[in-house]
This record gives C-alpha cells, sequence and structure tokens, in this order.
C-alpha cells in the first residue's frame, strides 16, 4: 500500500464508533449483537464506520492508530477508497440502529436536493438489512399512488401515517432499499444494519424530535412543508430477501444494490478468499462467530458486533470462521461488473436485478 512517501502494508482497519441514544432505541445492540462496550442507558444508533464531520471515527489498531478515517481518506484515497476515487468524504456511513420503538416518520434529500436547497455535496439513499425483527414487525415506506400534496399534509398533521403510506411486513434477512426523497419509517422490534450516504441531512413529519422533546406547533408544521418540497413519489420501498451467489458450506447473497453502495450478506463456515478489488475497498460488519481476517501482513481478529473496513490496496483476503461467522458487507459498485454480469451469470433475470434497488438493466 503506497502511502505518500513510504510503502506499508495495508491492513483491516478497525474504527471507533459513535453513539446516539434517540428516543426509539433501547438494548438490542448490545444485547443482541454482544457490544460489551457500549455505554448504559438507551443505545439507539452505533456508528460502526463514519466520516461525517464530529462523527469520524478514530482508527484503533495497526500503523494509523489515534488517527481520524478522515485524515486517511484524504491523504490516501487511492490506497484507501479506491483507484481514481476522489471526493470530501468516506463514501459510506454505516450503523447498527435499535427500533424497539417506532421511528419518526422522515425523509432524506436526493443529491441534487442536498447541493441546491442545503449546500451540502450529496444526499443520502440507504438501506436496512433486517438484522432481527419481531413477527409482526412492519415498516411504512413510500406513499400511496395518487395521493395529493394536500392530502399528504392533512394525514401528517393528523398522524394518520398509514392513511397515506403503505405498510409493508419485514423478516429477519429482508432488506429495503430506500432512495434519497422517499418518506419512511420502521419498528417497533426490529434490529437493522443500515448503510448510506455519508449524510445526516433529514426532514421529519412527526411533532416529536429526536429525543422525544415535542415541538412547537408552528415548527412541526414548517417540517411537514419542507418534507412535502423534498419527497419523492415514484418509487416504492420493498423487503427483498436478496439473491443468492453462492450456496454451500459458505453462503453469498447480494441484497441491495445502486449507484452508491452495494449490500451482501456472507455466511461463512469455511475459509474463504476474496480476491483483490484495487478499484474499491470493502467494509466487513461481523454479526456472528469470530472471523480472523489474514492479509499479506499479518493477521486480524473481528469479533461479533465489530467493524472494519478493508482498503483497496489490500490484496488479496482470507477469511477463516471460527464457528459460523456472519459478515454484513459492503462497498461502492460497478454495477455493471460487481452486480449485473454476476447475477446474470447465476440465472437472475432482469426484473430480479432491478428489484435490488436502483439497477439499470
Amino acid at each position: 500500500m503506497t502511502l505518500g512517501r513510504e510503502i506499508v502494508d495495508a491492513y483491516p482497519i478497525k474504527l471507533t464508533y459513535h453513539v446516539r441514544s434517540y428516543y426509539f432505541g433501547e438494548r438490542l445492540i448490545p444485547d443482541l449483537l454482544g457490544k460489551t462496550d457500549a455505554p448504559d442507558g438507551v443505545v439507539a444508533e452505533t456508528w460502526e464506520v463514519s466520516d461525517d464531520r464530529d462523527t469520524t471515527g478514530t482508527v484503533k489498531n495497526g500503523e494509523y492508530a489515534g488517527r481520524t478515517l478522515h485524515d486517511l481518506v484524504s491523504e490516501f484515497p487511492d490506497e484507501l477508497v479506491g483507484e481514481g476515487w476522489r471526493g470530501p468524504q468516506f463514501p459510506l456511513l454505516e450503523k447498527f440502529l435499535d427500533a424497539s420503538h417506532l421511528l419518526p416518520v422522515h425523509l432524506h434529500p436526493d443529491d441534487a436536493t442536498a447541493r441546491d436547497k442545503h449546500g451540502e455535496p450529496h444526499g443520502k439513499t440507504e438501506a436496512w438489512h433486517i438484522l432481527w425483527a419481531a413477527e409482526d414487525a412492519t415498516i411504512l415506506a413510500g406513499v400511496n399512488e395518487g395521493v395529493s400534496r394536500e392530502e399528504l399534509r392533512e394525514a401528517f398533521l393528523a398522524e394518520d401515517h398509514e392513511a397515506v403510506m403503505p405498510r409493508q411486513p419485514v423478516q429477519t434477512g429482508d432488506t429495503v432499499y430506500v432512495p434519497g426523497g422517499v418518506i419512511h419509517t420502521f419498528g417497533p422490534d426490529t434490529l437493522i444494519f443500515e448503510v448510506q450516504q455519508t449524510s445526516d441531512l433529514g426532514q421529519f413529519v412527526t411533532p416529536l424530535g429526536l429525543y422525544g422533546e415535542r415541538l412547537d406547533d408552528a415548527t412541526w408544521r414548517a417540517n411537514i412543508d419542507a418534507a412535502l418540497d423534498e419527497l419523492r413519489t415514484d418509487y416504492l420501498p420493498r423487503p427483498n430477501p436478496g439473491l443468492m451467489l453462492e450456496d454451500d458450506a459458505n453462503r453469498r447473497a447480494l441484497c441491495a444494490a445502486g449507484p452508491h453502495f452495494a449490500l451482501e450478506r456472507w455466511t461463512l463456515t469455511e475459509p474463504y478468499k476474496e480476491p483483490a478489488h484495487p478499484r474499491r475497498c470493502m467494509t466487513l460488519s461481523n454479526v456472528g462467530d469470530v472471523v480472523r481476517i489474514e492479509t499479506s501482513g499479518g493477521t486480524e481478529m473481528l469479533q461479533r458486533g465489530e467493524s472494519c473496513i478493508l482498503p483497496a490496496a489490500i490484496g488479496e483476503v482470507r477469511l477463516a470462521p471460527e464457528g459460523t461467522s456472519s459478515l454484513v458487507v459492503c462497498y461502492v459498485p460497478d454495477l455493471a461488473l460487481d452486480v449485473i454480469a454476476p447475477l446474470r451469470e447465476a440465472g437472475y433475470a432482469d426484473n430480479e436485478i432491478r428489484a435490488l434497488g436502483e439497477v439499470d438493466v
């Protein structure tokens, strides 16, 4: 891995994580994922991989311990993120999210709205991978066909969201792709892994703030109007079980894909080799047994509830599970090469591929 004037081995980068204690969370993240270092009290979100302003992670291991992810992205974009990549921030923000209670109904701007209205470089498309859900868990996402702006406003003011938004059941293993501009909520009794563009912009139509405080009426109404201005009505998110690419002793499913990210779920019971990808990095989040990550530069252990970045320059990686490792794997894809071609080769039809998110086939 060429870093400035020195040549050192790339290695799996572990980061500190940022905690948010929003009102909708409880203790699912430490209790179900085994994050024993989580603080006491409500742990609604842990931002596992983040380069968003003051939540950029600090490297915990190896040569660059003590430096921030933003430092490394700025100094070594080709080696860390991918050959030829340039940008103001690491392109993915990833978190565990505890929806023990219903999330506020909200949306995030798309790229054009983020630039034109908020002066930010990009918006926030996201995907939710359901790690655990109660039997009756559901989502509300998108709006019903033919609903007018005034009907939406009236429903939001009445807090009758189901009158204008479709409700769909979700189960463990599903993934839901949500483009910027699509209004949504989920919970209660749901634990997810979320991958998104690096952004924290949002518009809310419910009368509570993220910490449970009641908004004054004028602020609430202004929020509703702002959300309606940014609302996208031409996309209806649907839970998807994913498309299996490997199903032997090791299982690999492609669960969501679009121009900003792809999300896969790997279940490993035997060692697995991942080839070099100099054009893109990958992230691993472990929700199963411990996995040993072996590279040309050494070995790193990834515990349950931990995440890491595999830099683009890391070369071939061997993953050796100690039991059954279950990994959520994310990257910024070349859709033709990383998504469409392997899925077509596996025999999937174009409509199945399109259902993963925003894939133009």
